[in-house]
């Protein structure tokens, strides 16, 4: 029998089941939305009639303002109440989206895309909070989390799937189209689900200085990343970005230190295992997400699928990602995060590895579903255990900052991962066909040396996982008090 004092549990309510689809469906929309263009590049660059430099931009675009700014959508979300900046967030989405589909130029479409990113990244660390402070650790917040973890897994796949669909169906423009209508569904269920947070006092004013230090370093070091696949690591204009990069983040780190209001408290990291949960997304990341890249090549490109073929092939991915993501959330309870995070990193590394057995002849049921199908089980249990284990102890006025930074982490990961490893897959692929390779069997053999090291990268982030926080979902003395919901 429980206790008289024991808080009862909001997510057996209605309103608790409601709050948890709409967050799911912000979750789901801001990560379909990193994959959904893809497939529908190549029409955009015949129709609009686009150089390839240019075409790039419509994805490095959203991911430039998304990774750039999630810092700032955080910090604003615990200052001035995560609902607000929720709503403007998805507003911004729903408007750009609606701008992106009937652009008529590159500009046009292009700023759109930068627009999409900077609403992400206000919408994504605002919804991830009010998760951490609406259900309270324990198997609320652990089924809420496997929740999340399994739309948020869904959509990355889903997105090459539903892109394809739009694409050869209604046309590249609903690609872009689709995002509004949900978006007003989002703008109208928000009031309602959930309460107006009190909006935090800042004092001393806000950290302007060190805002524009980290967003300046965080922009320019993605950009600098998705440049250098085509300039080369050895230009000069690459070096220079990538040194800009890194010095306004160490000026952003020392103002940090110094400065009355920061945008980043550092002592956040004093939070046991959150920046090993960190840097084990950010390594994950780099090994995982250039592997839907290569694939989705590798199939195109020498085994011939079509659009949707390639689409409805991450299918099994996008189901088992999240099958794996609500199972997981059943260990915690048992044997804590910290083993989920490890056994699921070491799962994809498997997975990645078998990948990189792709042969030139290859098939999808032989050679691709079964290394996917491994990686998407490790996928569904990591990520959500990582998540669970970045937030648990964070005390609710800074769950946007820990929301934000873990986002970061991600986004930094996936940037440098697919700059790397096309360099990677470039170089070996041109010394291949300057050994007389045939070009399928030299493409091929760049696409296996890259998910090769994207399985390598997977490994190591389970060696860090091995420093991240092994919560049991239980409510600890630093764990926030959950925010009461009002009626």
């Amino acid at each position: 029998m429980s206790s008289p004092t024991e808080t009862p549990s909001f997510l057996a309510t209605r309103r608790g089941k409601a709050l948890l689809a709409l967050l799911c469906v912000v979750a789901f929309l801001d990560f379909v939305d990193g994959s959904i263009v893809n497939v529908a590049l190549p029409t955009i660059e015949r129709e609009l009639h686009l150089p390839v430099s240019t075409l790039q931009w419509i994805s490095s675009g959203y991911m430039l303002a998304y990774g750039g700014l999630l810092l700032l959508g955080g910090r604003l979300a615990d200052l001035l109440g995560r609902r607000r900046v929720l709503i403007t967030g998805t507003a911004i989405v729903g408007i750009s989206s609606a701008l992106g589909g009937l652009a008529e130029t590159s500009g046009l479409l292009i700023g759109a895309r930068i627009a999409q990113g900077f609403g992400a990244a206000l919408m994504l660390p605002a919804a991830l909070s009010i998760l951490t402070t609406s259900f309270r650790e324990g198997p609320d917040r652990n089924a809420a989390l496997g929740a999340w973890g399994g739309a948020a897994g869904l959509a990355s796949a889903a997105g090459v799937f539903l892109g394809g669909v739009l694409t050869q169906g209604p046309g590249w423009r609903w690609v872009f189209y689709v995002n509004t209508p949900v978006t007003l569904i989002v703008l109208a269920a928000v009031p309602a689900l959930i309460p107006n947070d009190r909006r935090n006092e800042i004092r001393d004013g806000f950290d302007v200085f060190g805002t524009s230090l980290a967003t300046g370093g965080l922009m320019l070091l993605v950009y600098g990343l998705v440049q250098a696949p085509d300039r080369g690591w050895g230009d000069a204009m690459t070096i220079t970005e990538l040194a800009v990069a890194a010095a306004l983040l160490i000026a952003f780190v020392i103002n940090e230190r110094f400065t009355t209001n920061p945008l980043v408290p550092l002592s956040i990291f004093r939070i046991k295992g959150l920046a090993a949960a960190d840097l084990t997304h950010l390594m994950l990341a780099a090994g995982m997400l250039p592997m839907f890249f290569f694939v989705s090549l590798y199939m195109q490109s020498v085994l011939g699928f079509g659009e949707f073929q390639a689409g409805s092939a991450y299918l099994p991915v996008s189901l088992t990602i999240g099958v794996a993501a609500g199972l997981a959330t059943k260990l915690f309870p048992r044997i804590g995060t910290r083993p989920v995070i490890v056994g699921g990193a070491l799962l994809c590394g498997v997975g990645l590895l078998w990948l990189s057995r792709i042969p030139t002849d290859g098939s999808y049921l032989g050679n691709l579903l079964p290394g996917m199908f491994v990686m998407s089980i490790g996928a569904g249990g990591v990520f959500v255990a990582n998540t669970a284990a970045a937030n648990a102890g964070v005390e609710a006025e800074r769950a946007g900052l820990a929301a934000s930074l873990l986002s970061t982490a991600q986004q930094i990961g996936g940037a440098l991962g697919i700059a790397v490893l096309t360099a990677v897959a470039t170089s070996h692929t041109t010394a291949q066909l300057a050994q007389g390779h045939p070009p399928l069997d030299a493409t091929t053999s760049g696409f296996r040396l890259t998910l090769l090291i994207g399985g390598v990268f997977a490994v190591v982030a389970a060696g860090i996982g091995l420093c991240t926080a092994n919560t049991r979902g239980e409510a600890a003395a630093t764990a926030e008090v959950a925010e009461p919901v009002a009626a």
